[in-house]
């Protein structure tokens, strides 16, 4: 048995409405929300980026599994926002953790499923022999200019799960990747903003791979979606992942848990992570779980998880989702929120 030996999530206490910004850019505030189900979103601090939440993230991931760091044989972070260009993130939290120096350590980017991948190969990795313990991290502080419409939801947040094959409290029991060169979103190097292709990162874009995902998992597992006591799909919106569950028979009350996106925002590549960790916060023995990425340009990464009895002794080692997104927040005006963000260019 090979899969999660332990998780953990981090959000910033920060936060910012639609309806500020909306108000802003003299949108209707309503005809928004309506539109993305989307309420309010994460910012991150002034002092935080895509290090800072993983390291945090990972810091409650290690207080559920209760090993050695020194044990972990592989760190890999996934982000469309790595702080350096040309520097890796994953040096910093070993030394930050205590883990290594003899460690793989490796950064993704694949837009918002470098997450996913980091975790894929993390439990590939351990699955094959390679080592005991490895660390998948999918984090983000997500950018969107300045009135477009990726500002009301790119958010900051992030998720890590160690991978072992001892006190497992989520074995993984399949994988399926769907894969195409779909050119929905994009940022080029020296840009500090993406772009997107409108409504096609809808359809050709996210339906098409997720769908692709989920479908291709559940033929290949022979499960249907009854099978399942929760799933969670990548939140660029609150419509999208709802759409994707309902299409493939998936009902509300299974997709909830993990639907924190009205209350945070899409957090990229730590947005079905984040999700997936909630939902393990309220899982029980016994439960499966189907968890589908989506990364533009594009594609999809799922995975089938089977909740052991573990999950109640390391459940409340480290703070839950819960408490993280509802607890001590702090609401920042558009102006607040423009400085912490750089959108505003301050002197020296």
């Amino acid at each position: 048995m090979t899969g999660i030996v332990g998780y953990g999530s981090y959000l910033p206490r920060y936060r910012i409405t639609v309806e500020s910004i909306a108000n802003q850019w003299g949108k209707d505030p309503e005809a928004v929300k309506n539109g993305l189900l989307v309420n309010e979103k994460t910012v991150p601090g002034m002092d935080e980026d895509t290090i800072t939440i993983s390291i945090q993230a990972a810091k409650y991931a290690l207080q559920r599994a209760r090993i050695d760091p020194q044990e972990i044989g592989a760190v890999y972070i996934g982000s469309e926002s790595h702080p350096y260009a040309v520097k890796p993130s994953g040096t910093v939290l070993i030394d930050a953790l205590g883990i290594g120096p003899d460690v793989h350590t490796a950064d993704y980017e694949f837009a918002c499923k470098a997450g996913t991948e980091a975790m894929y190969v993390a439990w590939s990795l351990v699955k094959a022999g390679e080592m005991k313990y490895a660390l998948g991290i999918g984090a983000d502080t997500s950018q969107g200019a300045p009135g477009d419409a990726l500002e009301f939801t790119a958010s900051a947040g992030g998720a890590a799960f160690i991978m072992g094959s001892e006190k497992v409290i989520a074995e993984i029991e399949a994988t399926y990747s769907y894969t195409s060169d779909t050119a929905d979103f994009w940022r080029r190097e020296m840009r500090e903003y993406p772009k997107h292709g409108g409504r096609f990162t809808g359809e050709p874009a996210y339906f098409k791979h997720v769908l692709g995902a989920g479908n291709g998992m559940l033929e290949r597992t022979g499960l249907k979606a009854e099978d399942f006591a929760y799933a969670i799909f990548h939140m660029p919106n609150g419509k999208f992942p709802l759409r994707a569950a309902k299409t493939l028979g998936f009902t509300r009350e299974q997709v909830d848990p993990g639907w924190v996106v009205p209350w945070m925002g899409n957090t990229y590549s730590g947005s079905s992570p984040t999700g997936f960790a909630a939902t393990l916060d309220i899982a029980r023995p016994g439960d499966r779980i189907l968890l589908v990425s989506f990364g533009s340009g594009a594609g999809s990464d799922a995975f089938v998880f089977n909740v052991t009895d573990e999950i109640d002794v390391v459940r409340d080692l480290a703070p839950s989702f819960k408490s993280l997104l509802d607890d001590n927040k702090i609401y920042l005006n558009y102006g607040e929120y423009a400085k912490f963000r750089g959108k505003i260019l301050m002197n020296d």
